[in-house]
């Protein structure tokens, strides 16, 4: 894949408040849309100097310090792009916001080196090389479908970083689940690797801090049609918190296990179950403060075929069962 390059140049003096810190940690406060990784590059290159003089990141600054960089910014990835579709919600020159299918991965890795939603945004919009992860600030599970945004500029990408960071960032998400609730509730149990199974997450006293909040949409015949918003944004974390509290989601085979049936479960309604094969979850809608006219936007992406089929069965073999 050719490289795409922007030119930097600018210099600046340091400030009271930055005085005796580490150079690396003195320019990112100073230009906060670049990456710790990028500026310790322009430094180890000497394309970063302090007062004409080249440094190693770690080296403590003093006031009025004068720093100046002339640096290239290079590509931050080396992934290919690829022409695959993407149902984009909305774009601007700093966001795109993207409604994700099930099925689709979104980052390269082993296994999954092509054919992935960053393959898809780099075809899409090429300058997203320069951005680290091509812009992706937050992700979805392969199976998960739903509402993503995606940083089209290195500012957006480091206002989106402190709206996640400062869980500013509203994010909504409905799911169907085992077992039927009396009432909406938070989940707050900290979540970390599962000490024997390493590729899933689990509840554990070590973990890091999870904040789930769920209400109740509807409620079915040994199922509920639930929506969940986030605190924090922890790898799996609905799957896990409603499975830690014994209502695990629809079709998620890693935190669910084998298919229980609802009491009096018919051909119809086992047959509904039995196809859908992936977590019953979808990221529905998303708030944030654009990066560039400050306002607070919202998106929302509607549900996909599939949990809108699963919903409406479970609703007539809810039906079917208080007929009887």
């Amino acid at each position: 894949m050719g490289t795409s390059r922007e030119r930097i140049e600018a210099a600046f003096q340091v400030p009271p408040e930055l005085s005796d810190q580490r150079l690396d940690q003195a320019v990112a406060a100073l230009m906060p849309e670049h990456s710790r990784s990028r500026i310790q590059n322009w430094v180890k290159s000497g394309e970063l100097t302090v007062n004409g003089r080249a440094r190693k990141p770690r080296d403590k600054v003093l006031v009025d310090d004068e720093i100046v960089i002339a640096a290239d910014v290079a590509a931050e990835v080396s992934w290919e792009p690829e022409p695959i579709d993407l149902d984009i919600l909305y774009e601007d020159e700093h966001l795109l916001v993207i409604n994700k299918p099930a099925g689709l991965v979104v980052h390269p890795a082993a296994g999954h080196e092509a054919g992935t939603l960053v393959n898809a945004l780099l075809h899409h919009a090429p300058e997203l090389d320069r951005i680290p992860r091509a812009g992706i600030v937050h992700r979805l599970d392969k199976d998960t479908t739903g509402i993503m945004v995606v940083a089209r500029s290195l500012e957006a990408h480091t206002s989106l970083v402190e709206q996640l960071q400062s869980r500013s960032m509203g994010r909504e998400y409905e799911a169907v689940c085992v077992g039927t609730f009396t009432g909406g509730g938070k989940v707050d149990a900290p979540i970390g690797r599962h000490p024997i199974q390493r590729k899933k997450m689990a509840v554990v006293a070590d973990g890091k801090p999870a904040v789930t909040h769920y209400r109740v949409q509807a409620r079915f015949s040994g199922f509920s049609h639930i929506r969940c918003q986030l605190e924090t944004g922890r790898t799996h974390q609905i799957r896990v918190h409603m499975a830690h509290i014994h209502h695990p989601l629809v079709g998620d085979t890693a935190y669910n296990g084998r298919m229980r049936y609802p009491r009096g479960a018919d051909g119809e309604v086992k047959e509904v179950l039995e196809g859908f094969r992936r977590q019953a979850l979808h990221a529905r809608t998303l708030t944030l403060v654009h990066p560039w006219t400050r306002e607070t936007c919202e998106w929302e992406a509607p549900l996909p075929a599939d949990l809108q089929g699963l919903i409406a069965e479970l609703s007539a073999f809810t039906e079917r069962s208080e007929q009887l």
